[in-house]
């Protein structure tokens, strides 16, 4: 049974977030739970791969001996656990909104449906106690932000979000190397697993070093726990490259970017309106190997991040 499956199984935590009741149980069993994003279910794939791969990431992460919780906002109501029904909806509904936390109240008042980006997902189920989330690519610091100020409000919510965040790095069309300057400024953690690189989400090296590196879901959860004894307000951003067998070919990326970079600029487009149309370019210029590239790196995300709280609500003992 998927978290929700009965669509009145759930509680209020905090007001009005609802949690799934065995989303809740498992919270309060101290076993492990894995939140979900989903606007990868209603903006990041398309129909009717969408659904298919929402119900995969579940399963990926039952597979791994934890719940899963997708986190969305069907009807205006923030629900941590969604039900098959209400996942269903987010991927075949015309006009769901796209809502970072500013938009959460907007979503509520208004009763609207709406997909939750990674700060969104990272606020709701913090609230509700979960402490890991798996995701694809992060947002971050987008190219030219110099002159447009132009970041993602994921930096910001993880800064002050105590949650373990498992992504492929962030999204290759974004200022890679800025991006990392803003994470460390802000204060959030971040470790490569099994990688001393930064990856760049299709690909899984996008040419930066980092300095920290672990080899073992055990290793992420005694930083987890580390960061706790010190009671620190910030995200961990464990960095899981995609497979390097089912990455994008790097130089087949690099003339991907160039070209819907250059098309971009032609275009006139700007603002929040950038990241989805240098995706849906290098989509189509690349014959769908981009989208396949998305999916392996979430489901690869998926699986560690199930493994990291495993591991972090069975602490390994010496």
């Amino acid at each position: 049974m998927s978290p929700g499956d009965d669509p009145i199984s759930e509680t209020s935590v905090g007001g009005e977030v609802s949690v799934a009741e065995e989303v809740k149980q498992a919270i309060s069993d101290g076993r492990p739970v894995v939140a979900l994003e989903s606007t990868i279910i209603s903006h990041g794939l398309p129909r009717p791969r969408n659904l298919e791969v929402a119900l995969q990431l579940e399963e990926i992460v039952r597979v791994g001996g934890a719940v899963p919780a997708t986190v969305g906002v069907p009807g205006g109501r923030p629900v941590v656990g969604l039900s098959r029904e209400d996942i269903e909806l987010l991927a075949s509904e015309e006009g769901i909104a796209k809502a970072s936390i500013r938009e959460l109240p907007i979503a509520m008042a208004t009763g609207r449906h709406a997909a939750t980006t990674v700060a969104a997902t990272a606020f709701l189920a913090r609230r509700a106690g979960i402490r890991v989330l798996a995701t694809g690519g992060l947002g971050g610091v987008h190219r030219g932000a110099s002159h447009t100020f132009d970041e993602s409000a994921d930096m910001g919510a993880l800064a002050s979000t105590p949650i373990t965040v498992v992504s492929a790095g962030v999204k290759s069309v974004l200022d890679i190397a800025a991006t990392l300057e803003r994470l460390e400024t802000l204060g959030i953690t971040i470790v490569g697993f099994r990688t001393t690189r930064m990856p760049g989400f299709y690909v899984a090296d996008a040419g930066i070093d980092l300095d920290w590196s672990v080899s073992s879901p055990d290793e992420v959860g005694a930083i987890m726990a580390a960061a706790d004894s010190l009671s620190l307000q910030s995200a961990l951003l464990v960095a899981n490259p995609v497979p390097l067998s089912q990455q994008l070919d790097p130089e087949m990326h690099r003339r991907l970017l160039e070209a819907a970079l250059g098309a971009a600029e032609r275009d006139g487009v700007r603002g929040k309106q950038v990241t989805p149309y240098l995706l849906a370019h290098i989509y189509r210029a690349s014959g769908g190997a981009s989208l396949e590239a998305n999916v392996a790196a979430v489901r690869n995300n998926a699986a560690l991040a199930a493994a990291i709280a495993a591991a972090f609500a069975s602490p390994a003992t010496s």
